[in-house]
């Protein structure tokens, strides 16, 4: 089992900027790919950024530019720094990651979310 653990969100004005952080614990040897996900009210969560072992990255058309995900392998933590917030960008952002055992089977786990607010 893997538990993830999301801090760093919080209110801010349009234009300002967030650093998300999410830690794994638990079996964490075997996490190949993690990634941030955010759902607005009434709206489908959807992919936000996502980072692999080799720190190689994929973004959101939405965010590309503004956002930067990164993690630290040793520490176990990814981390996702939000710049020129928009009011647009108001969501719950949830961590995730894919575990990939030896043997091939994948499991996803997720975090509870924290919640990122953007004021016009």
């Amino acid at each position: 089992q893997v538990q993830l653990v999301e801090s760093g969100g919080g209110l801010v004005q349009a234009g300002g900027s967030l650093r998300l952080s999410c830690a794994a614990s638990g079996s964490i040897f075997s996490i190949a790919v993690m990634g941030w996900y955010r759902q607005a009210p009434g709206k489908q969560r959807e992919l936000v950024a996502t980072i692999d072992s080799a720190r190689s990255s994929n973004y959101a058309d939405s965010v590309k530019g503004r956002f930067t995900i990164s993690r630290d392998n040793a520490k176990n933590t990814v981390y996702l720094e939000m710049n020129s917030l928009k009011p647009e960008d108001t969501a719950v952002y949830y961590c995730k990651a894919e575990r990939v055992l030896v043997y091939g089977s994948i499991y996803n786990y997720w975090g509870q979310g924290t919640q990122v607010t953007v004021s016009s």
